[in-house]
This record gives C-alpha cells, sequence and structure tokens, in this order.
C-alpha cells in the first residue's frame, strides 16, 4: 500500500451510474427555466412540450412516420408491462433472457398473465441464438442488457415476413445503438437513460403491426386503466399525440427537451452512437491490456457500448463478491466513480456506464483509478493473509 501511488487525474464527472445517468454535459439547472411548473399539462403550453417531445424523440431516432410515439407512465417498466398485458395471448409466445430485467418480464408472463411461453435463457454475458427464434410466435427480449453488458448486434435474424410481433424493451440501447425500426413492433425505454433524464417517465413506440393487434384483440384478463391503450376498440390516439394518461413532471419534460435538444447538438443519432462506442472502447483496450479484469461479454460482437460489465480474474482472489463490492467503494471514497458495482443478481464485479452523455476523457481518467483501486484490494489481501 506504502508504494502506491494515487492517478493524479480525475474523472471530471464521476456519475458512471447505469440510472439515473449522467446527465448531458454542461448540465444546469438553469436550463430548465422555460418548465411550466404549476400549469396544467392539458394547457396548451403543456401539450404543445410533450408533442415536442415526441416529435423530437422521432427525428432522432428516425423512428417511421406511421410508428406511433406515446409518454406513458412508470418508466421503461411502466411500458413494457403496459405492451405484454395489452398485446400478449392472440399468438404463442417466445420469452428471450439474458439478463435480470429479461428475467424480469419472463416471470410476469409465465406466472402473471400465466401464459404457456417457450422461454429461451442464456447465462449472464451470453444472449440467446436468435437464429433459434420462432418469430411467428410473439417474442419478447432486451435489445441490451442493463445488468449484463450484452447486446443484440443487429436485427438481421428477424424476418421482415415474421407471423408474430416483436416486443424490444431497448432502455439503454435506444440513443445509443442503431435499432432496425423494419424488425421491432414494440420498443420501449425510459429517459433516465442514455439521455439521462430523470425517471418515472416511460416511452412506448409502436408499429403499425402493434396497432392492428390493438385494435383487433382484446385480452381474456382486466387490464388496469394506467395500461389501457384502446378505447371502444380503437388506439386512443391522444396518447401518441402528447395526451398522457396520467399527469407528467413538466419539469421532467422539460429536462428531457434539453437532453434531445444536446443530442441534436452533438450530431443525431449517429454523433450519440459514436460517443457511446468511443467510451466503451476506453474500457475495452484497458481490458485488453490488464488480464486482471474482463468483459464480462464473450462474444465481442455482442458486448454493449452503454452499461459496460466487467469481473476481475485474477488467482488471488478467493472471495469475488467481497473483492468487487470494496474495488467500487474504494473508488467512491476517493470521489472518482460513483455507483459502479455490478447489478445486484448479475456476477460479482463492476459497471461502468459509457452512454452517450459520458465523456470520453472522464472514462479514460478513470481507468487508472481502477488499477489503482484493484493493486490496494490485492495489497490489503495480502496483508491479511
Amino acid at each position: 500500500m506504502a508504494d502506491l501511488i494515487a492517478p493524479a487525474q480525475r474523472p471530471a464527472n464521476p456519475r458512471f451510474s447505469s440510472g439515473p445517468c449522467a446527465k448531458v454535459p454542461g448540465f444546469t439547472l438553469d436550463q430548465l427555466a422555460d418548465a411550466p411548473l404549476g400549469r396544467s399539462h392539458r394547457a396548451a403550453v403543456g401539450k404543445a412540450k410533450l408533442k415536442q417531445a415526441i416529435d423530437l424523440t422521432r427525428d432522432i431516432l428516425g423512428v417511421p412516420a406511421d410508428y406511433r410515439i406515446g409518454i406513458v407512465p412508470g418508466s421503461d417498466t411502466g411500458a413494457v408491462e403496459m405492451a405484454m398485458w395489452s398485446l400478449l395471448g392472440a399468438r404463442p409466445v417466445e420469452m428471450l433472457a439474458w439478463e435480470s430485467f429479461g428475467e424480469g418480464w419472463v416471470t410476469d408472463v409465465v406466472k402473471q398473465l400465466k401464459l404457456d411461453a417457450t422461454v429461451k435463457k442464456a447465462a449472464y454475458g451470453e444472449i440467446v441464438d436468435l437464429a433459434t427464434v420462432d418469430f411467428d410466435k410473439d417474442v419478447v427480449f432486451t435489445w441490451n442488457g442493463t445488468t449484463s453488458g450484452v447486446r443484440v448486434a443487429n436485427g438481421d435474424a428477424i424476418p421482415a415476413d415474421r407471423a408474430g410481433l416483436t416486443i424490444c424493451d431497448a432502455t439503454s440501447a435506444a440513443f445509443a445503438m442503431d435499432l432496425p425500426w423494419d424488425k421491432l413492433d414494440v420498443v420501449t425505454f425510459s429517459w433516465q437513460k442514455v439521455l439521462g433524464g430523470e425517471g418515472a417517465h416511460g416511452m412506448l413506440i409502436l408499429s403499425p403491426r402493434a396497432v392492428e393487434r390493438l385494435e383487433s384483440y382484446t385480452p381474456a384478463w382486466p387490464l388496469p386503466k394506467i395500461f389501457r391503450l384502446t378505447s371502444k376498440g380503437k388506439l386512443i390516439e391522444g396518447i401518441f399525440v402528447g395526451e398522457t394518461i396520467n399527469t407528467p413532471s413538466m419539469l421532467a419534460v422539460e429536462d428531457y427537451l434539453v437532453a434531445l435538444n444536446w443530442a441534436k447538438s452533438v450530431g443525431g443519432l449517429q454523433g450519440l452512437i459514436d460517443r457511446a462506442t468511443a467510451n466503451a472502447q476506453v474500457v475495452w483496450e484497458f481490458c485488453a491490456a490488464n488480464p486482471w479484469l474482463q468483459n464480462l461479454a464473450v462474444n465481442p460482437a455482442n458486448a454493449s457500448t452503454t452499461s459496460v460489465c466487467l469481473k476481475f480474474a485474477d488467482p488471488r482472489i478467493t472471495d469475488g463478491a467481497t473483492f468487487a463490492k470494496n474495488v467500487a467503494k474504494r473508488l467512491e471514497k476517493e470521489g472518482v466513480a460513483l455507483d459502479v458495482g455490478a447489478y445486484r443478481d448479475a456476477p460479482a464485479g463492476l459497471r461502468i456506464w459509457c452512454g452517450s452523455t459520458v465523456e470520453t476523457a472522464d472514462v479514460q481518467a478513470l481507468m487508472p483509478w481502477i488499477a489503482y483501486a484493484f493493486e490496494a484490494e490485492i495489497a490489503a489481501l495480502a496483508k491479511a493473509a
């Protein structure tokens, strides 16, 4: 320990949490001054803000004009639940899971909706072989495993002439990865991920095929009011022009608009993708140079560029969970990395958020600190032996 020298450079922003994520660079509360606080979201000013949020989302993500975009309650979880409870049951279902949130959707479909679904799972760090999936069934999956650090590389395995719907939880992928809209019928995400918005608000994007299902199928189970997307057999169009089901936070809406406008300023979707990729590349190169730290993703083609999950690989470590927690605590105590411990259900290690709002210089500055914390904990193990 006495020989260890702490790195001289520190990340300017130590926030590497995987949600809520770092705010946009240079963010200040003054940027929210135009929020219509104390006004009804049904007033003209409120409706205009919500509509602008939907329109900018479409513009930046390149969502097709005939897809509906709605702002819904309950963050990404609420959006996924709305989709599953409203759409599933009309056809056989196939559930894909390669991390904890995907596992949660399996539980909801099998134990709550009680559907006889085909369930395919992959271990943390891997994904299901999409070539084995029957897309004539309705398929539910996460695009990017927030807690496992793996993602779907592309939509090539999803046939254009599929009979089923694809329901994709894209919460840690949207705005940082290229989503193939023609292969996705339902896409959900939350504001708190890639653009660093505030929690509680979710986005639900529906293809024309998903809308057709909603208007032609009535689930066998009752739907809570907060899940209802149709009325008298027709889509509630208001939801998709900013007339939200319940009261949104106009402060959070303003914050999302700030993030969307920042996204345009850095080159739109491609600029956002490039930023996340550059951040992740820094971590990947560090792992390549330091074999004691490895990417949890087994196949580099499926490695996430946002939620980069890492594991320690050193024979001197006998209690991986304790070691990883101690490293994360040391980084937090030093004030260089906050909230970087692995997700509670995931293998022990670190999770570094590399999404588009994170500055590459901060990721670069963090890497020597990870080495410092690792060596410090190894020294502590030797001393205790």
